[in-house]
């Protein structure tokens, strides 16, 4: 009878990742409790120090207190090292339990899947480990050098502090955290584009996810043999900062209190671009989001809520999720019996699975916007822009967020948890249990619509 137990808890490793990434956050949480992590004599109290760890480890950017000046320069390495961690463990995590997913398969299912997804048969745990390590740390230093080499040439920083702000921005981004050691994220650089520029190719890297990350760099220059779910991803992640940027740009370009405050040209493009690019999503911003068209505020919504590619840092339902959900939309409108994407049949599992993510996610966020709205009383709109960026681990906000209270900031702190890990461990889950039945009911059809 005691035995049972082990074994079947083992059976659902993703069990074992929401252990991990809680036991990440109740470290972090203690060593920011530390005195010497804060600014001045006292400590932090224990729902910024918890709020903070968790923004850090499931890398959203939220944060109800100014990171740059209320921690001190071990709080802030504590974070980074969070930030670390969490981006890391995510990619490693994800890609890991993709590639059990796929082990489990039948042999037929797993030579169909060898020939449609790649990335997933990466060999063994050891060579995934050092891949996703290898990656995270060639990005980051790439785009570390021309950020610190800029805060030093031409915002006067010294050599050190200018290489801090690099790595730190550097890491940030690309793990799609969005911490920023500025009390108004990157708004004074806005038209910098030595500064927006590699921190927003950061992000979209980071955002791609590990598997399409690396089997761009076997097969950039054949994009005919790349596997179902590179091409997803890549084209949906293409389609959607094209539209974002058109989207945002058109909406603000006459707002004063943001596009219409900078010179018209090149300027106002890449703060929109710049816009489009951090729901996807990292939480920097180069422009006043308190100040942007509700619907701007709207569009970005749905930006983050959709998120980036799968075992990447970037949160929300993922991409892949919503591009097979808008197939399954396009093969009803068409009266088609199966589901197809570039030329490959999906499987039934799948669109049941992105549904499934779909329609929790939805539900979860629903519930915390009414929550909040109960607590606070603030406005819906700037309630539902704060949600949907904690669950999609985005970091964007109004200005809100330390106007929520204890108890909001605690919903928040869940939200941002569960939101992380909740599709990987959910999706992970219903691969890994998947059963026959024996029999089948009677088929009959209800009404729709």
């Amino acid at each position: 009878m005691h035995e049972a137990r082990p074994r079947r808890f083992l059976r659902h490793p993703a069990q074992l990742v929401v252990l991990g990434f809680a036991g990440a956050v109740a470290v972090g949480t203690l060593l920011l409790l530390l005195p010497v992590s804060r600014t001045g004599t006292a400590g932090a109290d224990l729902v910024t120090a918890l709020f903070t760890a968790t923004s850090a480890v499931c890398v959203t950017g939220l944060a109800v207190v100014d990171t740059g000046t209320y921690w001190s320069g071990f709080g802030q390495v504590v974070v980074l090292a969070l930030i670390q961690v969490g981006g890391f463990g995510i990619m490693t995590l994800a890609s890991l339990l993709g590639l059990l997913v796929w082990r489990r398969m039948g042999l037929r299912s797993r030579i169909t899947a060898m020939a449609e997804t790649k990335a997933l048969g990466l060999g063994d745990v050891r060579s995934v480990v050092l891949g996703v390590a290898r990656v995270s740390l060639l990005v980051e230093a790439v785009v570390a050098v021309p950020l610190g080499l800029r805060f030093w040439w031409a915002y006067d920083y010294s050599p050190g502090r200018a290489a801090y702000l690099g790595v730190f921005h550097s890491v940030s981004a690309f793990n799609n955290a969005g911490f920023a050691l500025w009390s108004d994220s990157l708004t004074r650089y806005v038209t910098d584009p030595w500064i927006c520029l590699p921190i927003a190719a950061a992000v979209i890297l980071g955002g791609l996810g590990f598997p399409v990350v690396l089997e761009l760099r076997r097969q950039l220059r054949r994009p005919r043999r790349w596997s179902l779910h590179t091409k997803i991803t890549v084209t949906a992640t293409l389609v959607l900062l094209v539209a974002g940027t058109v989207f945002v740009t058109a909406n603000e370009w006459r707002n004063p209190a943001t596009l219409g405050a900078l010179d018209a040209g090149p300027g106002r493009v890449l703060a929109g671009f710049f816009q489009a690019v951090m729901p996807r999503t990292a939480g920097f911003n180069s422009l006043d989001h308190a100040q942007m068209h509700e619907g701007t505020l709207l569009g970005t919504v749905v930006l983050m809520f959709i998120g980036g590619g799968s075992a990447g840092t970037a949160g929300g339902i993922k991409v892949t999720t919503f591009v097979l959900l808008w197939f399954v939309m396009w093969a009803e409108v068409r009266g088609e019996q199966d589901v197809e994407a570039f030329g490959r049949r999906i499987d039934d599992r799948a669109t049941r699975q992105a549904l499934t993510v779909a329609l929790l996610s939805v539900g979860v966020v629903t519930a915390a916007t009414v929550a909040l709205v109960e607590m606070t009383r603030l406005p819906t709109h700037q309630v539902l822009f704060e949600a949907v960026s904690a669950f999609a681990t985005v970091g964007l906000s109004t200005g809100i967020t330390a106007d929520v209270g204890a108890h909001g900031h605690l919903v928040l702190t869940l939200l941002m948890f569960v939101g992380r890990l909740g599709p990987v461990t959910l999706v992970s889950a219903l691969a890994l249990r998947e059963r026959r039945r024996a029999y089948s009911h009677p088929e009959e059809r209800p009404i729709i619509g």
